[in-house]
């Protein structure tokens, strides 16, 4: 019995171990749902970005904060790893790199979707 209940602690620590949680979250924004942080910050796309690079430079990344990862994060599903211009790494989704916008000041705001026809919250 007490080997069962050891075998049976080790199963389940294991499952949650392996279930890693998504970087971000699908949530209520103006015209449908939208991927935002678990603060309800907006994630967006770049046109600019290409082949899974992040094509926001240094001036660029002063008011569009790429969603970095921490660090050991996996890929996983929709979900892959680029680096950023700065060196780090950060989320893709759906091999798009994705960024917060620095004018959006609350959870909710959308204030650079449409931004220069290039930015894009991701629906």
């Amino acid at each position: 019995m007490k080997t069962a209940l050891i075998a049976f602690a080790l199963l389940a620590a294991t499952s949650v171990a392996t279930m890693a949680a998504e970087p971000a979250m699908m949530m209520d924004a103006k015209g449908g749902k939208a991927l935002a942080t678990e603060k309800g910050m907006m994630l967006y796309t770049f046109d600019k970005d290409a082949n899974g690079k992040s094509m926001c430079n240094k001036a660029c990344m002063k008011e569009w904060k790429p969603f970095h990862a921490e660090k050991g994060a996996k890929a996983e599903g929709k979900w892959s790893l680029v680096k950023a211009m700065d060196g780090k790494m950060m989320w893709a989704y759906d091999g798009k790199p994705l960024y917060t916008y620095a004018d959006d000041k609350k959870a909710g705001d959308m204030m650079g979707d449409g931004y220069k026809g290039m930015w894009h919250i991701v629906k």
